[in-house]
């Protein structure tokens, strides 16, 4: 297993750990501003929200690539299950919005129940059918997708996907290279059977691996994340796991905090991810 005690090569901010995912949430710092805290601190990459590019795509990614950094992903498709679900058209401009940006990999939260239908498999069935007329689209832009399975309190109206297992049998049914998965500390902490499941997949299907803890008493399921140490995840153990199935990517540090984290200095934030990073993940 990598050893991140004197080494942060590995380590990327997901820019939702400042707010800026949400609006009217975060410093409001402009993404040259990110860019260059991140790369002071030896970051060696960053993905983005859709909504804080607005028209500047281009020049972020180029800005960020200048710095030293990669653009190692962007969030995230429309939904494309539920009642919510985005159009072909807006998912299509996700697509477009990643290759302009020269993000490797765009992120996939399903979406909820499909409607008219009741359990999982309907809802998983219609998400398989959308993504293999989407799968080829994004490779011709030379985009990757990440289906990101969540906790499953999220069931319902966020995801059809509550496990690893659930989203690699998608990636099964699509079969497409460039479809594949992000493992997200805060969706998956809970599942035993997580080691067992990705024992024997292929090295190459793990398209992310996200950061964060799960607070002992969380308060909001959505903006109550914890920072690494502050929770009950064992996050060595999790890493183990997903670096014994092959994974050797960066590790994205993605945590939503109204009430903590998102009100802090942006510049104490970075300061103590660094510090987590080195000494408990």
């Amino acid at each position: 297993m990598r050893n991140f005690q004197n080494d942060t090569k590995a380590l990327a901010l997901n820019t939702a750990t400042l707010g800026h995912n949400l609006p009217g949430y975060g410093a409001g710092w402009e993404a040259e501003k990110l860019v260059d805290a991140c790369a002071e601190r030896g970051f060696g990459g960053i993905t983005f929200w859709s909504q804080e590019l607005q028209t500047r795509a281009h020049a972020i990614g180029n800005y960020t690539r200048s710095a030293g950094l990669d653009v190692c992903g962007l969030c995230r498709t429309p939904y494309l299950t539920g009642s919510d679900a985005g159009s072909d058209d807006a998912v299509l401009q996700s697509i477009e919005l990643a290759a302009e940006l020269g993000a490797d990999v765009l992120t996939i939260v399903t979406g909820g129940t499909h409607p008219g239908t009741k359990g999982l498999v309907d809802s998983q069935n219609h998400l398989a059918e959308r993504l293999q007329n989407i799968a080829p689209i994004a490779e011709q832009h030379g985009v990757k997708l990440a289906l990101e399975p969540l906790n499953p309190m999220f069931g319902g109206n966020r995801t059809c996907l509550m496990t690893v297992e659930d989203a690699l049998n998608i990636c099964k049914k699509v079969g497409s290279e460039n479809l594949g998965i992000a493992i997200d500390v805060y969706h998956v902490w809970w599942d035993t059977r997580l080691g067992e499941t990705l024992q024997n997949i292929p090295p190459t299907q793990i398209f992310g691996y996200h950061l964060c803890d799960w607070l002992e008493n969380t308060t909001d399921m959505l903006l109550d994340r914890g920072m690494m140490g502050d929770g009950v995840a064992d996050l060595l153990a999790i890493r183990r796991m997903v670096e014994m199935a092959g994974y050797q990517g960066y590790c994205e540090v993605e945590i939503f905090s109204e009430r903590h984290w998102w009100r802090e200095d942006p510049n104490l934030v970075l300061d103590t991810i660094v510090e987590r990073y080195r000494n408990y993940c």
